[in-house]
């Protein structure tokens, strides 16, 4: 018999995307509950590369695919600017000569009760842009800072960290 919905089964709907955690640590200045306190989470993707081969001795005259190097994007984090709180950007600028501190980010997406569902770690992410907000006279829109994150390896996991 198919499932009407009215049970409302945490198996049969897909999680909603509004609620999630993100925590830094590692970066110096993190280390206040409010600065984890995030709009928007975007770009947690990961592919391989494809490499085409063709071996001499096969018969049809074309190529074989084979998975080649994994790469990891970057991830955007977005979040309101609040008074006196400059760490997007203190952090950024001491990235000069490869002398700052990397960072690892966990991702966490809740379910209603508060607990991670699924889990995604950014290791050693460093900043690779900062930007400030559109700031117009007639707009009412929240300022917001957006920060982009470059790391080396993306670890997902079910059921949080």
């Amino acid at each position: 018999m198919p499932d009407d919905g009215s049970a409302q089964s945490g198996t049969v709907w897909p999680m909603p995307a509004f609620r999630f955690k993100v925590t830094i640590t590692g970066s110096d200045g993190w280390n206040d509950p409010q600065k984890g306190s995030f709009q928007e989470v975007s770009g947690l993707e990961s592919e391989t590369q494809v490499i085409e081969y063709r071996h001499s001795a096969l018969a049809p005259y074309s190529t074989i695919k084979m998975p080649g190097i994994a790469k990891v994007g970057t991830v955007t984090l977005k979040r309101g600017i609040f008074v006196k709180d400059n760490s997007f950007w203190d952090w950024y600028s001491k990235i000069n000569m490869n002398t700052f501190k990397r960072a690892t980010v966990l991702i966490e997406l809740l379910d209603e009760a508060g607990n991670a569902t699924m889990s995604w770690t950014l290791n050693q992410a460093f900043p690779t842009k900062v930007s400030g907000p559109d700031m117009k006279s007639d707009g009412n829109e929240v300022a917001i800072n957006t920060l982009e994150l470059a790391f080396e390896t993306l670890v997902v996991k079910n059921g949080g960290s």
